[in-house]
């Protein structure tokens, strides 16, 4: 069997990084981890080619060469997904899917075109799969209920992408989140019951990304890192000798719930072990808010107190906000404005709710006839896919107001530096590499942030003072004001489509 496994475009979002990627001369942010781990769960006798359409297009001779395309996607990927489907289909090849989208919304694959369904976790469907093409079935859909094993995974093909193409690359820990938080559908994928991988295992993949030479970043993926803590640090006491004997070769990146700040060990450990950036879903910092969405695990104790003490031990915070819940007062874009600044986060994530597929919200939603769009793209310059208890016109201005004002130069040049002075944790001398593009990037935003804009005299000063006090985090400091040039032209794009949108709503 010859499979060309495809990645569809991801549009530009806030996750995308475009502006930042161009500068650097990279190609995309993260590269598909769930389809490079689908290769390595295929027979080993099948020849496999791999595109991810984010870095390069397949050709004509590449639609040739194959019996099969294996496609897989997430919603916010859904139109070249669907346009990929249907070439597949005219062209006369069999066409598989699978993902987070298709398995959440499978009749969007089939009303599109696609032969086989593979959905839900690998491990169990893609061995139903691949008997289901041995037997000659021409069609067909597996699922399991079953969750597998994670320590019986193979090793990602890492050696299918082109690791001079991403900023970063991806690996996974574990899956599941003990959580229930009303909007998230990570459960429905992954159960609640977090399954992780051995040490042995997570150390044979990170040996694997070192003898190919990768000496950057690396998104640990999980939803929730720390979901299992007890198997986390487990994980970590073994990492930080690997770490230690390679001199850092790498800086971790990942996702942690916010009681993260309520585990002294665990952040040590995280911190020796060479991981520096933390997404935690902070939400809404109104206490009535996260009740209502089932999110009681941030109301324990102080949101701004936590975000301090996970920033103060040395690990750095982007956080996740959402404007939109139905017992929000008015004012709510505000008020994490001013949360955000208060715990002087550089980069929050901040997005208008939306339903996703047969989630708890969903499920409500529907109930209550609230629902108007079933297949939004799910991210910033999208509105809510259901009927606010507010009025949308007044949620939405208040996200632009937000969002613009959050990712304002000077803003987010004075957050940052605020930031990081709150540091005070372990930084190990690192053998990492900066590529001729970071180079690049970062003389260009010497010149953009330092002599053309408004920001200049703050940027050098905050630089020299970054120097002399903070030296250690130096390079992070400026990579997040590296980062910053995508947030400074998205900001653009979210204003001008959300407006477009109120207009059309208006009318």
């Amino acid at each position: 069997m010859k499979a060309l496994l495809i990645w569809p475009v991801l549009p530009n979002s806030f996750w995308s990084f475009r502006e930042t990627l161009d500068l650097a001369g990279l190609r995309a942010s993260t590269p598909p981890l769930g389809l490079i781990t689908v290769a390595a769960l295929l027979p080993s006798t099948w020849e496999i080619q791999f595109i991810d359409r984010n870095v390069q297009f397949e050709t004509d001779e590449d639609w040739a060469w194959c019996d099969l395309a294996l496609l897989s996607a997430m919603i916010v990927q859904k139109e070249d997904f669907r346009s990929l489907i249907q070439k597949g289909v005219a062209l006369g090849k069999k066409v598989a899917v699978g993902g987070p989208f298709p398995t959440s919304v499978p009749e969007f694959a089939l009303e599109a075109g696609a032969h086989y369904l593979i959905l839900d976790e690998g491990e169990c469907t893609i061995p139903l799969f691949v008997n289901a093409l041995e037997r000659g079935e021409p069609r067909g859909i597996f699922r399991s209920a079953e969750k597998p094993d994670v320590t019986q995974t193979p090793i990602p093909r890492f050696d299918l992408l082109d690791l001079d193409a991403y900023i970063t690359v991806t690996v996974q820990f574990s899956r599941g989140c003990p959580f229930q938080c009303e909007f998230c559908d990570i459960t429905n994928l992954f159960g609640r019951k977090p399954r992780t991988k051995t040490p042995t295992q997570m150390l044979a993949e990170l040996e694997t990304l070192y003898q190919m030479g990768w000496r950057r970043a690396i998104f640990v993926v999980d939803d929730n890192f720390i979901g299992n803590k007890r198997n986390a640090k487990v994980f970590l006491r073994a990492l930080i000798p690997w770490m230690e004997e390679r001199q850092y070769p790498f800086a971790f990146i990942t996702e942690a719930s916010v009681n993260l700040a309520e585990d002294e060990e665990l952040m040590e450990l995280m911190v020796k072990a060479g991981f520096t950036l933390i997404f935690m879903g902070i939400e809404t910092p109104d206490t009535e808010g996260l009740k209502e969405i089932h999110k009681e695990q941030n109301t324990r104790r102080s949101l701004l107190e936590s975000c301090n003490k996970v920033t103060e031990k040395g690990l750095g915070i982007t956080a996740g906000f959402i404007v939109g819940f139905d017992h929000e007062s008015p004012g709510a874009g505000k008020r994490i404005q001013q949360f955000v600044e208060d715990a002087s986060i550089p980069q929050p994530h901040l997005s208008l709710l939306q339903a996703l597929h047969n989630t708890k919200l969903w499920t409500r939603l529907k109930q209550e006839n609230r629902l108007n769009d079933n297949l939004q793209s799910f991210h910033q310059t999208a509105i809510m896919n259901f009927t606010p208890t507010r009025p949308v016109e007044e949620i939405v201005e208040e996200f632009i107001d937000a969002f613009w004002n959050l990712y304002e130069p000077l803003s987010y040049l004075k957050r940052t530096f605020r930031h990081f002075m709150k540091m005070q944790g372990y930084r190990p001398k690192a053998q990492r590499e900066l590529s001729t593009g970071m180079l690049r990037l970062m003389l260009i935003v010497f010149w953009r942030q330092g002599i053309v804009r408004m920001t200049r005299l703050r940027f050098w000063v905050q630089l020299g003072a970054i120097l002399l006090c903070k030296p250690s985090f130096f390079i992070e400091y400026f990579m997040t004001l590296c980062v910053g040039e995508h947030f400074f032209a998205y900001r653009k794009e979210v204003r001008a489509k959300l407006q477009t949108q109120l207009q059309e709503l208006r009318s």
